[in-house]
């Protein structure tokens, strides 16, 4: 049902028709503790308010939230200037079950790339191992203990000998710089930020084996005629 085409409802006690209000015109029932005249929504209290930019009502306390007009969507009173704008991004559908973000009941999870996700969909995504964001790549927290245990664990896995000096072109999904970097198979760290969320960019390159002295041949020597 669309409540915002409601135009009139029925008092489920005395069964009177009437414009759609908070409490009853005939018997003075309260419909809901929360009304919203531009939804029809009717609810128990739970500090809602209506976003008119958002164009929807949400749950509050209206102080503790502000809406930001580039990103379009009401965000916690503590992301005010610390946060990632991206235009219009909870008008986009979640990326991991492809739902609808900006009129979810669900809460959202803001990415530090500022993507969005469903805060349930966010706590699935962390159970399986997953560290970024599904649009971007960008990592989706603060790594910096994870590639520390990264690199103790290349530092005591020594690629073989005939892979040591090997070398790959990266692209680093974080701070998108590209740089040669050593190849190792645990992973490969960009020079930028010293993240490893680092994608390959071609081959490997292996260094030039330089050729080895070879030694002169030695020439036959002719017999000394006698004299």
């Amino acid at each position: 049902m669309d409540r915002f085409l409601v135009k009139e409802v029925q008092c489920s006690v005395c069964t009177t028709v009437q414009q759609a209000q908070q409490t009853c015109m005939e018997c003075n029932v309260t419909f809901g503790e929360y009304y919203c005249d531009i939804c029809h929504l009717f609810d128990k209290d739970k500090k809602q308010y209506h976003c008119q930019p958002c164009g929807i009502c949400r749950i509050g306390p209206r102080e503790k939230y502000f809406h930001c007009e580039k990103c379009n969507l009401c965000l916690a009173g503590d992301l005010r200037g610390n946060h990632k704008c991206v235009e219009n991004v909870s008008r986009q559908n979640c990326p991991v079950c492809m739902e609808d973000i900006h009129t979810s009941r669900i809460g959202a999870q803001i990415l530090p790339c500022g993507h969005l996700l469903h805060k349930t969909c966010f706590d699935d995504m962390v159970q399986t191992g997953a560290y970024r964001c599904p649009l971007c790549m960008h990592s989706a927290w603060n790594m910096e203990h994870n590639w520390e245990q990264m690199d103790k664990e290349i530092t005591q896995s020594p690629m073989p000998t005939e892979y040591q000096d090997a070398t790959v072109k990266i692209i680093c999904n974080d701070c998108q710089t590209h740089c040669t970097v050593p190849f190792h198979v645990l992973g490969m760290k960009c020079t930028g930020c010293g993240s490893y969320n680092t994608a390959q960019n071609g081959g490997l390159i292996r260094q030039s084996q330089e050729p080895q002295p070879q030694e002169p041949e030695q020439q036959p020597q002719s017999p000394v005629p006698e004299p």
